[in-house]
């Protein structure tokens, strides 16, 4: 496992830092979260505001020969190890860029493609991720499949060289912004649930995409709700097979497990700055706490190290794509239990009433269910490492091998 930069990974940091300092402003050595997008949920118009300057930025890393560090240099890439994006992204984090708007299209849907997409798809999709022109979102999660994603129950029926697609998804990141998806359909309901579902890329202009946001309990709409009505997606937009999309399914939930897993958050220090401003620094059991979340931060550093590792070696993400997660999960919901006990009676407080401006209320105790649930909830995530890490049996399962369409609802 490699811990510390190589020679040629300190070399190439410093490159990271001059392309950055030349196009981009430093942070503040000391952030002031009562100002960020946690404390105060942007507007609409704020939220718009934030994707222009978002693709500008990517558009920017694009001419450079900053973007998609990792992919391979025939799509646009450059080839580089995982060790080498670490290196980059820790350095980004530095400057004040809007960065992350493209997780879902460059760390998701991208590789996908690239692992498993025809010529024509990478062709046609692969540098307007790159470039920033086009914002992906996940069209996965249904009302009644979230946990159970193969129970999903969106239709898609074939009509010559189209399918015509009716269902509803949830809870779908950017959508609103988005100008593809990565949507789940069901193509066979003879077939077991698992197996009678097929992977395809939808344009979201289409006719018949209609988008709502939802508004989160944080104030945020960044979550929507997509109803799609006779919509029609060429059959030359299926990645792998037609009633074999459980494959792709994988590749993309283990990259993005290992995206939230690896994710950047608050720092101890942080912590130990609110526990110093309510005077309970020296409280024994806080001191407890705070060991303890900073040994749950420390952990998912050297998991994160561990998954990098294995990607240098061109090992694809597995199961430990949701270990890592489920790190990440149990240490948010520490540290949301941690600061709601720091600020005591001030918890309750939000908005200008509130220490930073609520920035602790919203991100650390309403903000920890998005990773939690997101990619996959923790109760799946256990399933995952039981099943496939400890070779524990498997759940049982009343509709496993029937077919889909005599499973009860």
């Amino acid at each position: 496992m490699n811990f510390d930069d190589s020679p040629e990974e300190a070399a190439f940091r410093l490159e990271c830092r001059a392309f950055l300092d030349q196009h981009a402003e430093r942070k503040p050595d000391q952030i002031d979260w009562s100002q960020s997008y946690w404390a105060s949920p942007p507007t609409e118009d704020e939220d718009d505001e934030h994707v222009v300057a978002a693709k500008k930025w990517q558009r920017t890393k694009y001419d450079a020969g900053w973007a998609g560090l990792t992919w391979p240099e025939q799509y646009g890439g450059r080839g580089l190890t995982p060790m080498h994006n670490r290196v980059f992204h820790e350095e980004e984090a530095r400057y004040d860029v809007a960065a992350g708007m493209f997780a879902q299209s460059i760390g998701m849907a991208g590789p996908t493609i690239i692992a498993l997409g025809t010529d024509e798809q990478k062709a046609f999709h692969l540098d307007p991720m790159l470039t920033g022109e086009h914002i992906w979102c996940q069209l996965f999660s249904e009302p009644e499949a979230g946990s159970d994603l193969a129970g999903l129950r969106t239709m898609a029926m074939r009509d010559g060289d189209e399918f015509v697609v009716n269902g509803q998804k949830v809870w779908t990141s950017s959508a609103q912004h988005a100008q593809w998806g990565m949507l789940l359909v069901r193509t066979d309901i003879d077939a077991p649930k698992h197996r009678g579902i097929t992977y395809l890329l939808v344009d979201m202009a289409s006719a018949g995409v209609e988008i709502r946001p939802l508004t989160q309990i944080t104030g945020a709409a960044h979550f929507n709700e997509v109803f799609l009505t006779d919509v029609r997606v060429p059959v030359d937009n299926v990645v792998g097979d037609i009633n074999g999309g459980w494959g792709p399914i994988l590749t993309t939930l283990a990259n993005e497990r290992t995206g939230i897993g690896t994710a950047k958050h608050t720092t101890i220090e942080d912590l130990v700055a609110l526990a110093r401003h309510f005077d309970v620094l020296e409280d024994a059991t806080v001191r407890d706490r705070l060991m303890a979340v900073y040994s749950m931060h420390e952990t998912i550093r050297f998991l994160g190290y561990r998954a990098q590792t294995a990607a240098g070696r061109g090992e694809p993400p597995g199961p430990e794509s949701s270990v890592l997660k489920l790190a990440a999960s149990r240490r948010l919901a520490a540290e949301a239990d941690l600061t709601m006990a720091m600020m005591g009676a001030a918890a309750t407080l939000i908005g200008d009433d509130a220490h930073m401006r609520g920035f602790w209320q919203n991100y650390s105790f309403l903000g920890q269910w998005m990773s939690r649930i997101g990619g996959g909830t923790d109760q799946v995530q256990r399933n995952i490492v039981g099943e496939n890490v400890l070779g524990l049996p498997q759940e049982p399962r009343l509709d496993k091998g029937i077919p889909f369409r005599d499973i009860p609802r």
